[in-house]
């Protein structure tokens, strides 16, 4: 904020010094139109004069008359290009006054205007082009530059009071005496310049005054001075004894020095107003480099304070990234794999020292990372305990269990072996169902912590038709399977009871997700080296991300720890597929669903075996044999 607060000052001083400098710039411009104008003023002034002497009867003005007009169409063409590029309303109003000039002129040549009234054409147009310096005058605030302008105005309007003095006394004096109302002309000019001159006196400086001093102390200012006593003295009408070229000589030597003051007075102004201009620019110049000397200040501050607060920020970032990529799950990996003794004491490793250094606040939340890296380890390290003793307990029920249903199984069968009521008997055989069930639940329990199952091994081989039989005794809704074709196939005794847990796993998920009435299909053919099975159900089926989630699932991708208990059997064929080297998948049974997000209808789980399971002399004599007609209904697995 304080930085803002330097720029908004810096940048209010810029714009005021830009409005003096542009306010000194346009003076200087305004004084140098202004000096032009009255050039063209001095020449209208001559041309007044001797248009005042030709009218009177003086043709010996003519030559004169027409240098004089050239000199002022030059002028005003001049100032009428610059006024349209500066766009200086007054003086483009002012010389457009000078617009009737050419028709007047015509009217002088051939005597048809009236001597007033072409006189009267040329006082209007000067009076113009000196209001016009006023409203285009300066707005800059200096004292002495508007002191200067003033003067210049006053110097003017004495000028132009002199100058219509000196074109009408030409005339009066051509004629000899004053005619009706002429000495009243003469009076007011003579009285206006003495009052613009009193103006000029209270404005200028004394250099000023002292070259408006030596004008009027000339020889042909004390003619003039001369030549209007004796105008005094003609007021009455009396006849004027005096020679019109002698006035028109010296009164435009005076008018020419009054001319020169103004020069004088203007250069003086104008050079006033290229210092303004130069000490504006110096200060805009100041400003602006303080602006960006501020700014530069601000930036290099604020990157050195980011910097120094980055790179502790950036070590620890990089940290972060190390703890939660690598040393955190290294360090959890070797919790979950150590003993629950050697667990409880593993600790992650220490933070970078090279942080102890930096700043308070980021030694603080480098602390504070660490101190979660060890929270971290220690929840991991509890949950490690947990588990073990979970897994450990799921382990030791799963025994208990298994030894009873074992007990009742040895039982049912014994009772079967003696019953011979035929309903009592049906009772029975649905009694040891159910037990089998059991057995397979807990054996179920201990393949999911991991233990090894009870040696129930044949020590030759099965057929594959038996390993399917044997899975369907194991589930609930038996009835509703049925092996509609399998290719002949002998499978290692070593392999059977495992292979035939996971087949039942299988056949009971396609039961549960069939509606009642519906029976779920087996098919086996040969693909290869390798023997496949497929479980076909017609149920509602799964979603792509249903499939994929459920894969992963049988591929041992995931744990049952934190899985809901509805997908424990994915997890129980996933262990045991991973023990035989079994590959198994499930896809949609029929064309796959339209969109990601619809169901198919029915799931197909394709069991592929290896060729070390399957008896190898049934390998070779199926090696080569085609599929039956179901399985190339189904498809094959590759």
């Amino acid at each position: 904020m304080p930085t803002s607060l330097l720029l908004v000052l810096t940048g209010i001083a810029v714009g005021d010094r830009a409005e003096d400098w542009s306010a000194a710039r346009e003076s200087g411009e305004r004084v140098q139109l202004a000096l032009d104008t009255q050039n063209l003023v001095r020449e209208l002034q001559r041309e007044h004069g001797l248009t005042s002497g030709l009218l009177g009867g003086a043709g010996r003005y003519r030559p004169e008359l027409a240098d004089t007009r050239r000199r002022v169409d030059a002028i005003h063409a001049e100032l009428q290009r610059r006024v349209d590029r500066d766009s200086a309303s007054a003086f483009e109003d002012a010389l457009g006054s000078l617009d009737q000039l050419p028709a007047v002129r015509e009217g002088v040549d051939d005597e048809s205007i009236d001597r007033e009234e072409a006189l009267g054409f040329f006082a209007t147009a000067m009076a113009e082009l000196n209001d016009a310096q006023l409203a285009e005058g300066s707005n800059h605030g200096d004292r002495l530059l508007g002191d200067g302008m003033a003067a210049l105005q006053e110097l003017a309007g004495a000028t132009e009071a002199l100058a219509e003095e000196r074109g009408l006394m030409n005339g009066v004096f051509v004629a000899g005496r004053f005619t009706e109302g002429q000495y009243v002309e003469f009076a007011g000019a003579r009285a206006a310049r003495e009052s613009a001159l009193r103006g000029y006196e209270q404005v200028a400086t004394a250099e000023q005054r002292a070259a408006l001093d030596a004008a009027f102390e000339t020889e042909d200012a004390t003619r003039v001075a001369t030549f209007e006593q004796l105008a005094d003295a003609g007021a009455d009408g009396s006849p004027l004894d005096a020679q019109a070229d002698d006035w028109w000589t010296a009164s435009t030597a005076l008018t020419d020095g009054l001319h020169e003051t103004q020069r004088q007075v203007g250069e003086d102004v104008a050079e006033r107003a290229d210092r303004l201009s130069a000490a504006a620019t110096r200060q805009l110049a100041g400003f602006v480099a303080l602006g960006l000397l501020i700014l530069g200040v601000a930036v290099g501050l604020a990157v050195l304070a980011a910097r120094s607060i980055a790179r502790p920020l950036d070590e620890l970032t990089r940290q972060a990234e190390t703890v939660a990529g690598h040393r955190l799950p290294e360090t959890v990996r070797s919790i979950q794999e150590a003993e629950p003794e050697e667990a409880e004491h593993l600790l992650p490793p220490e933070p970078d020292p090279t942080l102890a250094g930096g700043a308070e606040e980021v030694t603080r939340l480098a602390a504070a990372l660490h101190d979660v890296e060890r929270t971290a380890v220690g929840l991991a390290a509890q949950q490690t305990v947990l588990r073990r003793n979970g897994t450990e307990s799921l382990a030791n029920l799963g025994h208990r269990n298994q030894r009873l249903v074992r007990r009742q199984l040895r039982l049912i069968t014994a009772l079967e072996s003696k019953e011979l009521d035929p309903d009592a008997l049906g009772e029975l055989f649905e009694l040891d169902h159910l037990a089998t069930r059991m057995r397979r639940n807990a054996d179920s329990l201990l393949i999911l912590t991991g233990q090894q199952l009870p040696p129930r091994v044949w020590t030759g081989t099965a057929e594959i038709a038996e390993v399917v039989h044997s899975a369907v005794s194991e589930v609930e809704d038996y009835r509703r399977v049925t092996l509609v074709e399998a290719e002949p196939c002998s499978v290692h005794g070593g392999a059977f009871y495992e292979l035939s847990h996971l087949l039942a796993e299988l056949i009971e998920n396609a039961l549960t997700a069939s509606p009642q009435g519906r029976l779920v299909e087996v098919y086996g053919w040969w693909d290869g080296p390798e023997y496949c099975l497929a479980i076909v159900d017609r149920g509602d089926g799964m979603t792509d991300e249903e499939l994929d989630l459920a894969n992963a699932r049988l591929r041992g991708e995931d744990s049952f720890l934190v899985a809901p208990t509805r997908f424990l059997g994915h997890f129980v064929v996933g262990t045991i597929a991973a023990r035989l080297g079994v590959q198994v998948e499930v896809r949609h049974t029929q064309s796959a669903p339209t969109t990601a997000a619809a169901r198919g209808a029915g799931v197909s789980a394709y069991v592929a075996l290896p060729a070390d399971l399957v008896h190898p002399r049934a390998a070779g004599r199926a090696a080569h044999a085609e599929p039956p007609p179901p399985a190339r209904m189904i498809g094959r697995r590759r």
